[in-house]
């Protein structure tokens, strides 16, 4: 595995940042439970996670997870789970409505306080866009979008690193041409690129960007997205995934992951049941053979999180497209 360097606890291999030269471990833990996000179940599932041998902890201001976080730190370290929080890595997100010169320090401070952390080990921007200052929603109404100032965002972006309040900073749901502008830009370039990335959306051309740039991507739905997020089941209901499932003895959530790890980018897998956890993490010992890894690269492609059923119901297409620069 390129760039494997390491062995976390749970045997998760690591690679090493490019800009900041940290080790950030392949698979982490997805905390976005939002809009009903339930506090205490949060944080005894981020302690379960801990105790399964989880150490990369994925949050933003929108989940809301962010205090649950800091409370099952702070926890573990007290039961001795974990000997500090250097221990751990940990993300966190600038929300679009903070996505403004002069506003992005004092968001991540906001976060720092919530999660009680001196540092956050990667800060991302959460979308490649602006939206009116104080609205913390999601869907983002049209009314509420504005352009972002990209140059001076990434500015303040890199303040952050510099002080040291961000070890790292990256981007999230950024386009090739847009991670292109930062890139021709940025004094410090980014370390990541988190994405929607599944066996049903590839994203092949945005790896391979992300790869010859010394961007790593991390991947978030790989599963599918939750219908109750403008998603759908279809990774998980695909029948050559389950083929191969079948034939391997595993889930179709382990091809998934084992997939996903395979081609290179960082992994979140979010659920909050413990055998799934335990299963999450068992993707390491064994691998796919190169006829299962054609079959899933001749699947179909199509997006799942923001796909045509959620933009119809919840806003307009363009709005979207102008997103992803037409890559939708």
């Amino acid at each position: 595995m390129k760039n494997q360097s390491d062995l976390t606890p749970a045997s998760v291999p690591v690679a090493v940042l490019k800009s900041s030269g940290q080790k950030i471990p392949l698979l982490g833990f997805g905390t976005a439970a939002f809009p009903n996000v339930d506090h205490e179940v949060v944080k005894a599932a981020v302690l379960e996670a801990i105790k399964q041998g989880y150490r990369h902890f994925d949050t933003a201001t929108l989940y809301y997870s962010e205090e649950p976080i800091g409370e099952a730190i702070a926890e573990a370290v007290s039961q001795g789970l974990i000997k500090s929080r250097e221990d751990l890595f940990i993300t966190t997100k600038l929300w679009c409505s903070d996505a403004h010169p002069g506003l992005v320090l004092p968001a991540l401070k906001n976060s720092l306080k919530k999660i009680k952390l001196d540092y956050i080990d990667l800060y991302l921007i959460h979308w490649p866009v602006s939206t009116k200052p104080g609205t913390y929603e999601f869907p983002m109404k049209k009314e509420d979008f504005m352009p972002m100032d990209f140059k001076a965002v990434w500015a303040d972006m890199e303040e952050c690193q510099r002080k040291g309040l961000a070890r790292s900073i990256g981007v999230s749901n950024f386009s090739c041409k847009k991670l292109s502008f930062i890139l021709a830009n940025a004094q410090i370039p980014p370390d990541v690129n988190q994405v929607e990335f599944n066996p049903l959306w590839q994203q092949k051309k945005l790896r391979e960007f992300c790869e010859a740039n010394g961007v790593l991507l991390t991947a978030y739905s790989v599963l599918g997205a939750l219908v109750s997020n403008g998603g759908s089941n279809k990774v998980m209901e695909c029948e050559q995934l389950k083929e191969i499932a079948r034939a391997k003895g595993k889930t179709v959530a382990q091809i998934c992951l084992r997939w996903a790890y395979e081609q290179g980018v960082c992994v979140l897998a979010k659920s909050f049941n413990k055998e799934r956890m335990k299963e999450n993490l068992e993707i390491f010992d064994w691998e796919l053979t190169e006829e299962e890894s054609k079959k899933i690269d001749e699947i179909p492609q199509s997006r799942g999180y923001l796909g045509e059923d959620y933009i119809s119901e919840h806003g307009p297409y363009e709005t979207f497209e102008e997103l992803w620069d037409g890559e939708l």
